[in-house]
């Protein structure tokens, strides 16, 4: 558990992180927009306690457009019995609040990436201040953080759990080992091209063991990702002692980690027009294949323009919308570690 300094906040909350049992409610966040003077924004907010164990935050809801982790964390505030752990999980299914219920990406609010904001202000906009709070009041509480997202509307992904890259020897062995646990189809290091403003950059500067995930995507729910996630989190709290292990058996030793190693990992849109892309989600492809073309539609007369992969290794995502403009990104390929 980490100590760090608390900046002062105006937000507020009725939950007892202390409490054994059960809580649901949220954290408040005085906003006073044009129509509510003296209104909240109100982010949801569990604990479900129980004699000894480590503290587990679960973040579902960074982006407001991926939504089998809020599902999942929704899920585990309603039916999980507090008899069935040793210790405590703080839900949070819906940090980016605003954006879980317009379903988009950003918030509508101030426009901003919750996960591009951390370690936030509080005094900031309505993002900056709910991720200060996060950084400040929860994150300290906790022995390790499982930051659950999907593609959202513009990626599609093999499900995976994410492993959070830091310099910090003994943590990194541990976010392996979680990540392992989670037992997804794949596992993936994402340092994010170095990226330090992140929900799980954070976690790991403050020594929580971090994890994350990428489910699928495409804007959907996905059923193959709400199996693989709510299996991966038992797995993951099991082997963080908190509950007992399923009784399905892991399968993580067979596993390959890959990563996604720099930004040649990373294949955008050179043009504006409509992307066809030739390969399934896990394919094996090579450094100068082709990936697809971009077609203009608008422009008969204007041929195709091909996008090729610049590394060796799988097919980790794609984008899920066809119309693209410059700077895109199409696709992503994840090489061994």
């Amino acid at each position: 558990m980490s100590v760090v300094p608390r900046r002062p906040t105006t937000a507020f909350t009725s939950i007892d992180f202390d409490r054994p049992g059960r809580q649901i409610g949220f954290v408040m966040f005085p906003h006073s927009p044009h129509d509510d003077a003296w209104g909240v924004t109100r982010v949801p907010i569990a604990v479900v306690a129980n004699g000894k164990g480590p503290t587990v935050i679960m973040e579902g809801g960074n982006h407001g457009d991926e939504h089998e982790g809020p599902i999942v964390i929704g899920e585990l505030a309603r039916d999980l019995d507090p008899a069935a752990i040793q210790g405590r999980l703080i839900l949070m299914p819906a940090n980016n609040v605003h954006a879980v219920t317009a379903s988009l990406r950003t918030s509508p609010i101030d426009g901003l990436n919750f996960n591009r904001t951390f370690p936030g202000d509080p005094a900031g906009t309505i993002t900056q201040q709910i991720s200060a709070y996060v950084t400040d009041h929860i994150l300290p509480l906790g022995d390790a953080f499982l930051d659950l997202h999907s593609g959202g509307s513009s990626l599609d992904f093999i499900p995976s759990a994410i492993i959070e890259p830091t310099t910090d020897e003994a943590l990194a062995k541990r976010n392996t080992e979680a990540a392992r646990a989670f037992d997804a189809p794949c596992t993936v290091v994402v340092p994010n091209l170095g990226d330090q403003r992140t929900a799980t950059a954070t976690a790991c500067r403050l020594g929580l063991v971090t994890i994350g995930t990428e489910l699928c995507g495409a804007g959907r729910v996905s059923s193959e990702a709400l199996d693989v996630c709510r299996r991966g989190v038992r797995n993951v709290l099991a082997h963080l002692g908190v509950m007992e292990a399923p009784a399905r058996p892991a399968t993580v030793a067979a596993k390959q980690i890959l990563e996604l190693r720099d930004s040649s990992a990373y294949v955008y849109a050179p043009s504006d027009g409509v992307l066809e892309t030739f390969h399934a989600l896990g394919t094996p492809v090579r450094a100068g294949e082709p990936g697809g073309r971009i077609h203009r539609t608008w422009e008969p007369g204007h041929p195709p323009e091909t996008i090729s992969y610049a590394r060796d290794g799988t097919l980790f995502a794609r984008r899920h919308p066809g119309r693209v403009r410059p700077g895109n990104c199409c696709l992503v390929v994840a090489s061994p570690v």
